[in-house]
């Protein structure tokens, strides 16, 4: 005979009112239940895709000492689990995002120009690789790679190309960059002021969040600990000259495409948070005065209710760790706002149509688990740059789910469901326990240092690879359901010669009519600044408005700092 679970939690739980259920919920496990389970199920046990056991059911019991004023609350209020705002999408809807850029900036202009029109109103700048390494298009490291998986930015007069015919003081930008992050802001700041746009007028977001680079995705320039303080250094010139931008959009994205659980990603992703902050607060900010401006980006993957809970669940631990650690008092630096992409990894090159559907169920999830800006991985990423048309069927696909299905017209309608709420609680309980091992080892820096982070994540990606290659972890399209009338899929990326060869023109162009003079001394002020402890942030504005190059500048902060070499066990 199979356990009863259900009913012993609900025997443990019951009260006079309903000791009644209870003996009606054991007659259905033993009467109904447990002979049909005997018969055979599908799989011979069920889990979320970060290996949660499933049960068949849940109900009332499973929610034993739950208390939903003190879990849940109400919508606008602490702990937020339910949404920061008390209408949510009642208001309005979350803002439509979509990543994009490529080539050089007069390419990556005319798309956002495009997706303006088409009703997002919004940028999100993707950048080439050799920018987010910090290097110039014409350094040797960078051949081959200029403009291909980003635009290609190596001054700010490529910024000013960027945002050529838009309006810096209308339209917020979200810019993907991490490591040289300040560079790219500065960038940001001096096309603004040459737009007339003061930086306490500029809106935004920069991701700013390096620490996830040792754990996830790779593109880190400097050592952890010079690279917090330049993160530390953002956030604080930002509280203090651009109090409408946002500095770090704290990341747990990249921690799940790099293969982690949902815990995994919500533990890390906060422990990183959580180093930012103290550092923030040690360069003599309260905490109150720049934590209403922190955002974050979260991974939508492909369980549905996982994630849905999950979204519900980092609202309410971030909300007790801010009040409880920092001693924030302001409501809203208890707010976990979040801009959210669906997953990447959850791609197929194969059947590349089904992405429009995998995409489309993940939007919905997070917009289920209230997410304040969404943006979808476009079904043809596999295999190329997003075209046109597919970053049209991503903002229509988020449209139809804001004004065609009818989810947006009550706030978290799922909440109250008790799997859902079970799977909440269950999901913060992991997370708190992993957030907690990390604070016991020394923190996020320390983490990062020894490798245990990167280890962590590596271990729990092979054991999904490995449930894949045995058919354990179905995909549809490429380990099963495989047929297919169509012929095999092109290739369509080719790297685009073209934007290469005019970037590089471009450069030397800057170079060849810039103040050389200017530009040089710009560079030993912050080499200066930098061998001290002196605030960065104003040296490097000052490098930028005198022409100074991307590779230049970050190679200035290399020569001080240093280059960061992973441990060697990873």
């Amino acid at each position: 005979m199979l356990p009863c679970m259900i009913t012993q939690r609900a025997r443990e739980s019951a009260g006079p009112t309903d000791a009644g259920y209870a003996e009606a919920l054991l007659e259905w496990e033993e009467q109904r239940l447990q002979p049909a389970r005997r018969k055979g199920e599908r799989k011979p046990s069920f889990a979320t895709g970060s290996g949660i056991e499933q049960k068949p059911l849940y109900t009332q019991a499973d929610l034993s000492g739950h208390d939903p004023l003190q879990a849940e609350g109400f919508p606008g209020a602490t702990p937020f689990t339910r949404g920061i705002q008390p209408t949510m999408y009642r208001g309005r809807i979350w803002s439509i995002r979509q990543y994009a850029g490529y080539g050089t900036a007069t390419d990556a202009n005319e798309r956002f120009h495009y997706l303006l029109a088409h009703g997002q109103p919004g940028l999100s700048v993707a950048f080439d690789l050799p920018t987010q390494m910090g290097l110039d298009s014409d350094d040797a490291r960078s051949a081959g790679e200029v403009g291909q998986v980003g635009v290609a930015i190596d001054s700010v007069r490529d910024m000013q190309a960027l945002f050529e015919g838009i309006p810096l003081a209308e339209v917020s930008t979200s810019m993907t960059i991490n490591a040289p992050a300040p560079v790219l802001v500065a960038m940001y700041v001096v096309v603004a002021e040459r737009q007339g746009v003061e930086p306490a007028a500029v809106m935004g977001t920069v991701q700013n969040d390096v620490l996830k680079e040792y754990i996830a995705r790779g593109t880190f320039i400097y050592p952890p600990r010079p690279s917090l303080r330049l993160a530390a250094d953002l956030i604080a010139w930002c509280a203090r000259n651009a109090p409408r931008f946002n500095p770090i959009s704290l990341s747990g994205y990249h921690i799940r495409e790099a293969g982690s659980t949902a815990p995994q990603e919500m533990a890390f992703a906060i422990a990183n948070a959580c180093a930012y902050v103290q550092a923030a607060i040690d360069r003599g900010i309260a905490v109150d005065d720049f934590a209403p401006k922190l955002s974050w980006i979260f991974n939508t993957h492909i369980d549905f209710l996982e994630e849905v809970a999950k979204y519900r669940a980092l609202r309410r631990m971030w909300a007790g760790i801010m009040r409880e650690r920092f001693g924030a008092r302001d409501d809203r630096s208890l707010m976990l706002r979040t801009h959210t992409q669906t997953g990447g990894s959850t791609l197929t090159a194969q059947q590349p149509e089904n992405n429009i559907v995998r995409a489309a169920i993940e939007a919905l999830a997070a917009v289920l688990g209230g997410v304040q800006s969404l943006a979808l991985s476009c079904y043809d990423e596999a295999l190329s740059i997003p075209t046109e048309k597919a970053q049209r069927i991503a903002v229509r696909t988020q449209q139809i789910i804001a004004e065609e299905i009818g989810v947006t017209g009550t706030v978290d309608p799922l909440g109250g469901s008790y799997y859902i709420e079970w799977l909440t609680d269950e999901l913060e309980r992991q997370a708190m326990s992993l957030y907690e091992e990390v604070e016991r080892r020394g923190g996020a820096v320390a983490c990062i240092e020894a490798g245990w982070m990167q280890q962590t994540i590596q271990d729990e990606a092979y054991r999904t690879e490995q449930a894949i290659a045995s058919g354990e972890r179905v995909i549809v399209g490429v380990n099963k359901y495989t047929e297919t009338e169509e012929a095999e899929t092109p290739l369509l990326f080719r790297p685009d010669e073209r934007a290469m060869n005019e970037q590089l023109e471009r450069l030397r162009d800057v170079r060849d009519t810039r103040d050389s003079g200017a530009a040089q001394a710009a560079l030993d002020a912050l080499r200066h600044a930098a061998s001290g402890e002196a605030p960065l942030m104003e040296p490097i504005l000052q490098a930028v408005r005198a022409d100074a190059t991307l590779g230049e500048i970050c190679g200035t902060l290399r020569g001080v700092f240093g280059d960061y070499h992973p441990p060697a066990s990873i």
